[in-house]
Order: C-alpha cells, then structure tokens, then sequence
C-alpha cells in the first residue's frame, strides 16, 4: 500500500461511490461535503481547507495504484499535532485490514515526516466499527462531547482519538 496526493480527475469517481446513503455520510463527513458526493463541492471544500488550515488529502493505493481509501492530513504546529479527517475505505475492502494499513502509514508519516508528537482524529460515537478500527492501530480516547453533533432527530457525541510518539515500539 502507497499513500498519494488525492488527484481529483483520477480518484474522485471512485470515492464518490463508496458512501451511499445519508447516515453513513454524515458520520463519515459531518456533512460538510453535499450528499450525494459532489465533485465541484468537494474539490472546492478540499481546496478550503488547504487554503485555511494547509490540509491535504490522501488517497492509499495498492501496489497497482487502485484507489482503496482516502483521509485529510494536517498539523497544529501550536501543538505539534497531526489530525486526520474524513478517513474513509472502499466499501469493497472493508474488513480486510486496508484502514489499518492506511492509518499506520499516516500515523508513521506524521511521526516520521512531519515531526509530530502526536497524531489525532475525531469519530462519532455512533460509529463503534470506525471506533474499533482506530483502537487497533493504537489511538485511544482522549475525551468525549456528548450530543455534539445533530442528525436529524439523534445527538451524536464526538470522541477524540490519539495516539503518540512516545511509547510506540
């Protein structure tokens, strides 16, 4: 598995099949992208955070340039944290450890590349699978908003992960 820049002509019809109904994307984006995915909102959201925060976006591939997962990358030089967003998987691999192996790459990226002592990411409480995948790469609970987040008639809390530096073998 690679990690690349996000390449909108190339990667965007892949990704925008992977999320198929509203919930899913919400949890996914906190609809900050249009449902269904767009491609002029999304590059333009993209390009924002990039402009705004000097986020950029990642796709993994395999070892054949498949596209099989894609997140946003960031740092907090106050903090001299890394944060991921919006990580998400090609429906077609789930359950196969390609999160996983995506996260790890990103985490030691940020480790290795970026200097930070830590990396974070935000999950909704909802989302125990999503949870679960982030715990196994090593991220643990930092803290909790109850109700941070509403979707339709439901409060959803949002859990901050991290996983540092330090203490990794």
């Amino acid at each position: 598995m690679r990690l690349r820049p996000y390449i909108s002509a190339k990667d965007f019809d892949q990704i925008k099949n992977w999320i198929t109904d509203e919930r899913t994307h919400a949890m996914w984006c906190a609809d900050r992208f249009e449902f269904p995915l767009n491609k002029d909102n999304f590059d333009k959201y993209l390009e924002k955070i990039a402009g705004e925060r000097e986020d950029y976006a990642l796709v993994a591939t395999t070892d054949d340039d498949i596209t099989v997962g894609f997140l946003c990358y960031s740092v907090n030089y106050e903090t001299n944290e890394g944060m991921l967003k919006f990580v998400v998987v090609d429906p077609e691999v789930r359950g196969k450890g390609i999160a996983g192996k995506m996260l790890d790459l990103i985490v030691r990226y940020g480790f290795d590349i970026t200097n930070v002592d830590a990396v974070h990411l935000n999950v909704f409480t909802e989302n125990p699978r999503a949870r679960k995948c982030y715990e196994k790469v090593g991220f643990v609970e930092r803290n909790t908003t109850p109700d941070a987040y509403p979707y339709k008639d439901e409060k959803w809390g949002r859990c901050n992960m991290i996983i540092r530096k330090e203490g990794l073998g």
